[in-house]
């Protein structure tokens, strides 16, 4: 397979937004990460969201270094991973804008870690923080899966800079 001659290869640093967009061509996955400690709950959407082993189970997902978030995310010690499903576009756009509580008029039940988890989702998982670095921009959380439950719901998918279910066509 040859590379087309009127492509050419460009430097990230020279135009991030066409980088970003770029990024964007890969389809992923959009998750919720939450996190509960000492009466505060966060949340945000995520599609960083990966898989690093399988034994253990250990999975990872990244936020921004400077996110508010974080220290909840750290001292909570658990985070919980709700991986959405195909019609809660409305769920990926309310918990990836600030506001004082995202989980207001929602159906949240409480994890055996205490980390919130929606209603709805596609699977659910409920993880254990053992390791995290910075790098970049971003710090990097690994976690290590205590309990999940698969619903079996079409995932929502992020492509292009914007959500997207399976019986959408992707054109252009």
């Amino acid at each position: 397979m040859s590379v087309a001659p009127d492509v050419a290869f460009a430097i990230p640093g020279d135009d991030l937004r066409a980088y970003r967009q770029s990024l964007g061509s890969f389809p992923t996955g959009i998750t919720v990460m939450t996190a509960a400690h000492d009466g505060r709950r966060v949340g945000l959407t995520a599609n960083s969201f990966g898989s690093v082993s399988l034994d253990p189970p250990l999975v990872l997902w990244n936020l921004r270094a400077e996110s508010l978030s974080l220290p909840v995310y750290r001292q909570a010690g658990h985070f919980g991973v709700n991986v959405l499903a195909w019609h809660q576009e409305d769920v990926s756009r309310r918990f990836a804008t600030p506001a004082a509580d995202k989980f207001i008029e929602m159906d949240i039940s409480e994890g055996v870690t205490g980390v919130p988890l929606m209603s709805g989702c596609a699977v659910q998982y409920e993880c254990r923080l053992v390791h995290e670095f910075t790098t970049g921009d971003h710090v990097v959380l690994i976690g290590e899966v205590l309990r999940y439950r698969n619903f079996h719901r079409e995932p929502l998918i992020f492509f292009r800079g914007d959500c997207r279910w399976f019986d959408q066509p992707i054109v252009g």
